[in-house]
């Protein structure tokens, strides 16, 4: 029978492309990864990883066994914690994640709120972009994140905030008067974009795709103010929701409203639908709709 253990080798290896930033995330020596990977491809009979670029990457089994085995990871995980469950919230653990984007400005007070209410429950935080933090809650990582639509079809999730995503650009760039801009007059300048992991990246490139262009991207940073500053020293441009730009907008920088229908901010919260829910993520979800989604009352649900 497969072990678990070489599973979650496997998949360390193809979610950080590489062996040796997959063994620092179970604690193993690159080699011990590599050996791991082999036995499950020997167990398989199937190549799994193609070792020949400079990064580890899924075989077609190699991609089939991963989609599986973060289901299987997340089976186990919800195994163990209904066994060691508590019926209250005077124990446990809530495990969530947050999107770097926008992340301090919805949850931080509702963190902050939750563990004023429940002291003893102890928050694990994950701090990433949305498309990394959607592997990891499917994984079964976590027990609920917020992540932007669209979301799996596995997943349950609730809205939290729609936000228009608005343009960057330096002041003076373009006429004062103007409120808003599309892609194609920006296919000239140089990008400024988030890191991997982040869903926004990915709407913003395929938009451009989609009119027919592919941006020069000058650099990309998980830090929201540094680009922004970036964009004020005249690099390039950038792209963020509306209310995470007037937050971190400084000086000599304008902002305008992206004129593309296919791009938007809808951050939603998210948990497993078939999974196992604990009576800590349960009440962080309510606290999430009480302090945060518009017109809900304390008290009322997203639950229901």
């Amino acid at each position: 029978m497969m072990e678990l253990r070489l599973l979650r080798a496997f998949i360390e290896v193809v979610r950080h492309g590489g062996f040796t930033e997959a063994g620092k995330r179970i604690f193993a020596t690159q080699s011990t990864v590599s050996k791991m990977v082999r036995q499950l491809e020997e167990e398989l009979g199937v190549q799994l990883i193609d070792r020949s670029g400079p990064r580890a990457r899924p075989t077609e089994p190699g991609l089939v066994v991963y989609q599986r085995g973060l289901d299987m990871l997340a089976m186990r995980d919800e195994l163990l914690a209904q066994i060691g469950e508590f019926d209250s919230l005077k124990r446990g653990v809530l495990r969530t994640g947050v999107p770097t984007v926008g992340g301090d400005m919805l949850f931080a007070p509702v963190i902050a709120e939750f563990r004023r209410r429940h002291p003893e429950i102890r928050i694990e935080l994950i701090e990433h972009g949305s498309t990394r933090l959607h592997e990891t809650l499917r994984a079964g990582d976590l027990d609920v994140a917020g992540i932007l639509l669209p979301v799996a079809g596995e997943l349950d999730h609730r809205p939290v905030r729609c936000e228009p995503v608005v343009a960057l650009v330096p002041q003076g760039a373009f006429a004062p008067e103007r409120t808003s801009i599309g892609l194609p007059d920006l296919r000239d300048w140089s990008f400024l974009l988030f890191q991997e992991g982040f869903a926004l990246n990915d709407m913003i490139l395929s938009a451009c795709r989609r009119h027919g262009f592919i941006p020069t991207v000058a650099m990309q940073s998980a830090q929201t103010r540094f680009i922004a500053r970036l964009v004020g020293a005249g690099l390039g441009v950038a792209f963020m929701p509306r209310m995470v730009a007037l937050a971190d907008r400084p000086e000599g920088v304008a902002l305008l409203e992206l004129d593309e229908p296919d791009v938007s901010w809808n951050m939603t919260l998210a948990w497993r639908r078939e999974g196992y829910l604990s009576q800590a993520a349960r009440a962080f979800i309510d606290l999430v709709q009480e302090m945060v989604v518009e017109g809900a009352g304390p008290g009322h649900s997203i639950l229901d």
